[in-house]
């Protein structure tokens, strides 16, 4: 008789709300990959993609009906649909006592953003933001040496995130769905992660442009912003570059850290490059799957019922500086 040492672990039930491509070539596959998760159903609008999708991720549910989807024995779900869709998924779940997670921005405008957080609060559901870039090693890395004044005090945080996405149907280059262009899309994820790195900011300057594609929304965005301790961030994200050295640089008074290779690059292994002051430089690399670590540390959140490290204030903070930024952006 084979005998079986201890229980299988506990798995939290994740239903997927909005199933573009993302959900299908990403989303989906961490949950698969993450051990404490199983995904037992999927929402569309359109009947037929949910289950196209359920087959291929042999997923028991398939619903176009968000009530039904709702009342499936979940118990967390991921709201992936388009940005208009946000405020409307995440209210609906939070009424129906799931834990969420919601993929950024939080919502079209900060007024959303504040009563998502306050419904989510009111009936007793996690709500976590999907800000990736937190769940990297190198960028705890990073938060380390600068938390313990290794490059001395903090003069700037610079993030370059820029790619080539020509417009089409997609709801990021449609306003009305998307609330905004590339800082929307891309530069969330950078004020995000200077947040997360060195706390508060105040916006100082923004600029919103269309440099190549004729679209209701900027394809370039760039903005400075002042940490409440000390020293700047600023960004510049695009979506009209067809080759960029996209990187992160954090530049102190006894040195510096630069990082490659981790923006917009899903499998590939970052490179940390460190400079200090009277000695020599060091430099490693890391694989690490950032979509699968978020996963893991927010299903074992869920799990527990503790805070997760992305929270829906933090997505409401965000959504307020980019704000922010904007309105600075059209006084120019």
């Amino acid at each position: 008789m084979i005998k079986i040492r201890g229980r299988l672990p506990k798995k939290l039930k994740w239903g997927v709300m909005g199933l573009g491509k993302f959900s299908e070539t990403a989303i989906l596959p961490a949950l698969m990959n993450t051990r404490k998760a199983r995904t037992v159903s999927v929402y569309s609008r359109s009947s037929a993609r949910a289950k196209t999708i359920a087959d291929k991720f042999s997923i028991p549910n398939h619903y176009a009906d968000m009530e039904e989807f709702l009342k499936s024995d979940i118990e967390a779900v991921y709201v992936g649909s388009a940005n208009v869709d946000h405020f409307n998924y995440v209210i609906a779940a939070a009424k129906a006592k799931k834990h969420i997670l919601c993929d950024k921005p939080l919502a079209l405008n900060s007024a959303e953003a504040e009563e998502m957080v306050r419904v989510c609060k009111e009936n007793n559901v996690l709500l976590a933001v999907n800000y990736v870039y937190r769940f990297h090693p190198l960028i705890d890395k990073a938060k380390e040496l600068i938390e313990k004044q290794t490059i001395g005090k903090l003069i700037s945080i610079t993030a370059n995130f820029n790619i080539n996405c020509p417009p089409d149907n997609n709801f990021r280059f449609q306003k009305k769905m998307s609330g905004g262009g590339v800082m929307r899309d891309l530069g969330t994820h950078t004020i995000d992660m200077f947040r997360f790195l060195n706390g508060e900011m105040d916006p100082v300057a923004c600029v919103l442009d269309n440099l190549l594609y004729p679209i209701e929304v900027e394809d370039y965005a760039t903005g400075l912003l002042h940490f409440k301790s000390g020293g700047y961030a600023s960004f510049s994200v695009s979506s009209n570059s067809a080759r960029a050295f996209n990187r992160i640089e954090v530049l102190g008074t006894r040195g510096s850290v630069n990082i490659e290779n981790l923006i917009s690059s899903r499998f590939s292994s970052a490179k940390m490059t460190i400079l200090l002051e009277h000695e020599a430089k060091k430099a490693f690399r890391k694989r690490a799957n950032k979509l699968h670590i978020s996963f893991r540390s927010i299903t074992n959140s869920f799990l527990k019922g503790t805070r997760p490290i992305v929270t829906g204030e933090d997505g409401l903070i965000n959504m307020r500086l980019m704000e922010q930024l904007e309105n600075y952006a059209k006084k120019i």
